[in-house]
């Protein structure tokens, strides 16, 4: 990768302030988590308030005293920030403090740059890091001169800057242009996938809520599942079957999570249009979290983003074996219509009910009735059963067959039209 990251292990000093100014507040305990996700090891956690940021430094200069003593009592070599830090504040901090200085974007972009395994996520995570870093490029050439004018005054500094920029430019249309062949692909999948009447199925959520562990308890598939942050970054897709709906594609997405960096999320566009296509949304809820709707709203605010907020959507509210006196169930709203499953995905329990409510929610337009087919119909039949469409059959005297079927209009209306039967036809055999 082009940008140094921080080594597994490395003692890190985190900085957390609250501040007036901020309507939705980091939660320290999820910033020690990234932190440790990130590899890294958290030695002291430095808290204050203020009403707002300080134009230089970020904290006040007392607090700034502070942060330095206990950087050097500890050995630090990094300093965290659990805030976004402009370019200047990163630079001055680090003269000050003599050691790196990270904000929570950088964070979240080094967790990311270990997590992706395919080219595809490396190419995102990479964009993603060249333009957050684009503006921090001086930061490198500190240590050169600047060009100014006077004899012995001009100096490499500011030329090999110009340089460094050009390159990233190109880098970074270079990574635009292989993003943009990807979503081309994607949208080719898709269209196939829509053609065939295939649904999509994506499973959304705050990062660490237990979609992978869903994922592979549905689709019987290994993904890695870790108790960390953002332990899935690469999207995964496999083929499920549901009653009365038949193939579907179910998806597992990146985790969000709090003011997740809006770089991400544009670099991250060709995935998440994944989840902006499909036909159900599966909105994965750490049930026992304390921060439960704190993180519904987050992810919410992100589907908004990507244009998916309006999709049908189902709430999952996982982990309900850590809850006392929790049962799997299904709520449903006036109309009858499934609103929410409670389930344990790492223990299977109430995972049934998940698959019925998917169903409910999938199947539109089914065709439930008796069809009376002839005897030269045969094929009819055979197809019908191949596509598990039949639930129950009489034979009648004359040979004709009763067949009593569930099937989805759409896929029924293939059949017909793949065995040359018109709907008119049938019904006359009725």
């Amino acid at each position: 990768m082009f940008f140094e990251r921080p080594k597994s292990g490395e003692l890190a000093v985190l900085v957390h302030l609250k501040l007036d100014s901020e309507n939705e507040p980091e939660d320290p305990r999820e910033f020690e988590e990234l932190v440790i996700s990130a590899g890294g090891d958290p030695i002291f956690l430095l808290v204050g308030s203020r009403h707002t940021p300080h134009r230089k430094y970020f904290v006040g200069t007392g607090k700034l005293d502070e942060l330095k003593q206990i950087v050097f009592d500890h050995c630090a070599n990094l300093v965290i920030f659990n805030h976004s830090l402009s370019p200047s504040q990163e630079r001055n901090l680090e003269l000050v403090l003599e050691c790196r200085v990270l904000d929570r974007t950088g964070l979240i972009l080094d967790i990311f740059a270990q997590r992706a395994l395919t080219h595809e996520g490396k190419l995102q995570v990479e964009l993603a890091q060249l333009q957050h870093m684009s503006t921090r490029l001086v930061r490198g050439w500190t240590h050169l001169e600047r060009q100014k004018g006077g004899i012995g005054l001009r100096g490499p500094g500011e030329t090999q800057l110009e340089t460094d920029r050009r390159l990233l430019r190109a880098r970074i249309k270079s990574i635009l242009k292989r993003l943009t062949k990807v979503r081309s692909q994607r949208d080719q999948g898709r269209r196939s996938r829509d053609r065939a009447e295939i649904p999509t199925i994506s499973l959304v959520g705050y990062t660490n809520a237990g979609k992978s562990t869903l994922f592979n308890r549905l689709s019987e598939s290994d993904v890695y599942v870790a108790d960390q942050l953002f332990a899935t970054l690469d999207p995964t897709m496999r083929h499920i079957e549901l009653d009365d709906v038949g193939s579907a594609i179910l998806a597992d997405t990146v985790g969000f999570i709090s003011h997740l960096p809006h770089k991400l999320i544009e670099a991250f566009k060709a995935t998440l249009e994944e989840t902006a296509s499909a036909a159900l949304l599966l909105h994965v809820v750490d049930a026992p979290s304390e921060m439960r709707q704190i993180n519904i709203k987050h992810v919410n605010d992100v589907l908004l983003e990507i244009g998916a907020l309006t999709l049908p959507t189902l709430v999952i509210f996982n982990k309900i074996d850590l809850l006392d006196y929790a049962e799997p169930r299904i709520d449903r709203d006036e109309n009858g219509k499934p609103t929410a499953v409670w389930l344990s995905a790492q223990t299977g329990l109430g995972c049934e009910l998940l698959l019925q409510a998917m169903s409910e929610m999938l199947a539109k337009d089914l065709i439930c009735e008796q069809l009376k087919l002839a005897p030269s119909m045969g094929k009819l039949r055979a197809i019908l059963y191949e596509s598990n469409a039949v639930i129950g059959e009489k034979l009648m005297d004359n040979g004709d067959f009763i067949l009593e079927v569930r099937i989805p209009r759409a896929h029924y209306l293939r059949i017909l039209k793949a065995v040359k039967i018109k709907p008119s036809q049938l019904n006359a055999a009725r």
